[in-house]
């Protein structure tokens, strides 16, 4: 047969015209609703995109999305135009895990299921109607709306959607951000800033191997962002997030004084008197300049020591 009689594996229908061209490049957002249905006798829908309060879908084009078949029909589309596309059983084989990923995502973290190809072929993927289309591949018509296209410029990329050398370029302002946020005294804001910069440096070194020269320069990075996050944390009385943090950057840095003497605080903010004090002893063994501070600390330390001793013994005593 003449190739060029062939059905073409995309039919697009217009449903409502778009209000305005815009060109598409790859880093361009493009958010939309969508209906999934079966291209059977009674159009059964599979998705629906408005239903349960489902937040609508965001793909980022040129990210090479499971579902290429969206990038492309999206990319035919205007802002603000409804329209209905017929797509090829060839062009939807990954749909059935795409559509389990998004409802799953509805769930609450401990109700998700992992699906592998083993799980597949043992268990199916969880869902009746979707395991009937991976194991009956059949066209399906997607109806798309579109809300909104973004080009890169118009928004701030997410953590994932960066480059190596722009992750770490975000790091430097998020630090600037929190530091900003803490001499303001917004806690909350700087504790936030931290703690997203310090995921990104874990990113980057997920992608180091352990106590290589990179891996050491993005563990570096990390420290004084550990370090801010428990100060944050001790102001909060979140005594134990603190001492989890600080023992995290003595890891990477076990000399770090800093670390030390805020692990030791929080240590006696959680009436951990002996880890406090040998926090405390152990900076001051460090850093020479530390004795007079150390020896306040260590002098509200037995003092808080003595009161509790107080409280134990009129508790006792009340027993009897």
């Amino acid at each position: 047969m003449d190739s060029t009689l062939e059905e073409p594996k995309i039919v697009k229908n217009i449903v409502h015209a778009g209000t305005k061209v815009v060109p598409f490049r790859d880093g361009t957002k493009v958010k939309f609703h969508y209906q999934t249905r079966k291209c059977d006798e009674a159009r059964t829908l599979i998705d629906d995109s408005r239903a349960h309060g489902q937040k609508p879908m965001e793909l980022v084009l040129g990210k090479k999305f499971k579902l290429e078949v969206w990038e492309s029909i999206v990319q035919q589309m205007a802002l603000h135009e409804v329209a209905r596309f017929r797509c090829d059983r060839s062009l939807v084989q990954q749909y059935p895990f795409v559509s389990k990923t998004i409802r799953d995502a509805q769930k609450p973290r401990e109700e998700r299921k992992h699906c592998c190809g083993m799980t597949v072929q043992n268990e199916g993927i969880g869902y009746r109607d979707l395991d009937e289309l991976f194991t009956h591949p059949q066209d399906l018509e997607f109806t798309i709306e579109i809300l909104s296209i973004e080009s890169p410029d118009e928004y701030e990329k997410e953590s994932w959607q960066l480059g190596d050398d722009e992750k770490r370029a975000l790091v430097g302002r998020l630090r600037e951000q929190g530091n900003a946020a803490y001499r303001a005294n917004d806690l909350a804001a700087a504790r936030d800033a931290y703690s997203y910069a310090t995921g990104i440096i874990e990113q980057l070194m997920l992608k180091e191997k352990p106590d290589e020269p990179e891996w050491i320069e993005l563990a570096q990075m990390k420290v004084p962002l550990l370090l801010n996050y428990s100060q944050c944390k001790l102001l909060e009385r979140d005594y134990y997030a603190a001492i989890e943090h600080c023992t995290e950057a003595l890891k990477y840095d076990p000399h770090c004084v800093k670390a030390l003497f805020r692990r030791g605080k929080a240590h006696a903010g959680a009436w951990n008197f002996d880890r406090a004090r040998a926090d405390f002893e152990r900076a001051a063994e460090l850093d020479s300049a530390l004795q007079t501070a150390v020896g306040k600390e260590l002098a509200k330390l037995q003092e808080q020591q003595r009161l509790r001793d107080v409280e134990d013994r009129l508790k006792y005593q009340k027993l009897f």
